[in-house]
């Protein structure tokens, strides 16, 4: 439904003037009954003036301008929504410079025809998208909390929905404009991964390519398109970046070619998963915690402070005996031979429900430490819910955090994790326990309370929530993708070229050796 337009208020209806007849053979007689109706009409007027108007507040006038933008501003796109959006932009906010983004009204085929159609997307498969949909794309609230989270802000989020809920976050994003001049960005709301999940399985490249090259051609004959030809452009999405970059044609690849068409090259994309591309940026995966004030992450925090923990170490996953290269079946190994110091939540065929974050947290709160190895890609949501849970994770890899979150996690991986580097599986000669049990207890410490101060740093706060001050994942990720375009824009201004390393590949970002500093262990 479109939001409803608001009319201008009615003009005040002014008081028009007339002639009085007098009576001349009478003149001091009627005189005097002029003169009285005319004085009871001035009193009047001036019993009706609106004397405000003499008075007006300045502070008072842009709290409403800001009031009605706010209001008319689409609060949550459902698949009932037809994602219009209306505003009114007040005069440029100085608090605001540096920071207007402007959002593209796409064509409905590119975000809400496809939630309309939610039942397509995971077509093929068990799993039904469609209730993911709810609550600005967090899915269902949790209602059984089984004494494990907190009572409120807690739902049943997949990972895939991360594009819903950053065009929801920015639709309520403080500094908008409908004025694209004003903008320092121009936000695409593109849900590529939900389209591109549509042809996963069954379907041609060119069938999978079709939105990548409509979205393009819309995109360059737009305005805002030749300001910096596409570079103040970006997009969200909730799969990883390497789904859309299938480099050759082979029916037989994975993916669509979306990052390589010539056009697409000169915009950015956030992700879950960044590849080894410049203009490809990782933001956190969105967990099943959504909290609506800064309370809520305070008590969260102080709960998860406080915990006891009963195990050293835990696994929650899957094997991935497919993949010749993965660590996971040495984790287990290691795992079910520590017996009580580690708990392995067996997320295989089934046999627990790993999406129900009850059971998750139940484990990662009650446990010192996380093991962290890369799964399907290099990256997992698991890490991302041991930080909620104040467990300090533990990477095997340089990709699957430290590449990776650069605008959420320190730069200083040891502040906050453990590294075991693997470089190959068949040299496997790490003893998790043993390495863990090293640690003293006083760096153990000081490495959880780094993880709680990153809760609010990781998570997708109700859109309606205010941080006073601090920032959520969805408001890092908002100031970094400003930020970049910022250093493109002054490149040019220098009369540089803003294409000058802007999509190229850097081979040496998920290498070991950027990280190869000896571990901390004090």
């Amino acid at each position: 439904m479109r939001p409803k337009n608001y009319s201008q208020m009615e003009k005040p209806i002014s008081i028009a003037t007339g002639k009085f007849r007098t009576n001349n053979n009478n003149n001091n007689h009627n005189n005097v009954w002029f003169v009285v109706p005319l004085f009871f009409i001035l009193c009047f007027v001036l019993l009706c003036f609106d004397y405000s108007a003499l008075f007006t507040d300045t502070d008072e006038t842009a709290f409403s301008i800001s009031d009605v933008t706010q209001k008319s501003t689409s609060s949550e796109f459902t698949k009932d929504d037809n994602f219009s959006r209306f505003l009114d932009d007040p005069s440029p906010d100085s608090s605001c410079s540096g920071r207007y983004i402007y959002v593209h009204e796409l064509p409905y085929r590119f975000n809400g025809e496809l939630l309309d159609n939610c039942f397509k997307i995971t077509r093929g498969t068990e799993k039904d998208i469609c209730p993911y949909i709810e609550n600005y794309g967090f899915g269902p609230v949790i209602k059984n909390y089984e004494n494990v989270l907190s009572r409120q802000s807690w739902f049943t989020t997949n990972q895939f929905m991360l594009e819903v809920i950053f065009h929801n976050k920015m639709m309520k994003y403080r500094c908008l404009t409908n004025d694209s001049s004003l903008a320092s960005a121009v936000f695409v709301p593109f849900y590529a991964g939900l389209d591109m999940s549509r042809y996963l399985w069954g379907f041609n490249i060119s069938v999978r390519d079709s939105s990548s090259h409509e979205l393009m051609d819309w995109l360059v004959v737009q305005k805002e398109w030749g300001r910096m030809s596409g570079r103040d452009h970006f997009l969200v999405t909730g799969r990883i970046s390497w789904d859309f970059r299938r480099q050759t044609d082979n029916e037989s690849d994975w993916g669509s070619k979306l990052r390589f068409l010539p056009e697409s090259r000169n915009m950015s994309m956030l992700s879950i998963e960044s590849s080894s591309w410049n203009n490809d940026y990782a933001i956190p995966y969105p967990t099943c915690f959504h909290p609506r004030s800064v309370d809520e992450v305070v008590e969260w925090q102080e709960l998860m402070r406080s915990q006891k923990r009963e195990y050293l170490f835990t696994f929650a996953g899957a094997p991935r005996p497919e993949y010749k290269d993965s660590v996971r079946g040495k984790i287990i190994d290691e795992c079910l031979e520590s017996k009580k110091q580690c708990y392995l939540l067996d997320c295989n065929y089934g046999n627990v429900n790993c999406d129900n974050p009850v059971n998750v947290m139940k484990v990662f709160r009650n446990s010192v430490f996380c093991l962290q190895p890369p799964g399907d890609s290099y990256t997992r949501r698991s890490m991302f819910d041991s930080i909620l849970a104040g467990c300090i994770p533990v990477f095997f890899h340089p990709g699957t955090a430290y590449a990776q979150y650069k605008w959420h996690l320190p730069k200083n991986h040891t502040s906050y994790s453990v590294y075991l580097p693997v470089k190959d599986v068949k040299e496997w000669n790490i003893k998790i326990k043993e390495r863990l049990t090293e640690i003293p207890e006083e760096r153990v410490v000081r490495l959880r309370e780094e993880v709680l101060r990153l809760i609010p740093r990781v998570v997708y706060a109700d859109p309606k929530y205010g941080l006073d001050g601090n920032e959520d994942a969805f408001e890092l990720a908002v100031k970094g993708m400003l930020e970049r375009i910022e250093e493109v824009r002054e490149m040019m201004r220098q009369g540089k070229d803003g294409s000058d390393g802007f999509d190229d590949r850097d081979d040496y970002k998920y290498t070991f050796s950027p990280y190869e500093e000896p571990q901390v262990l004090a």
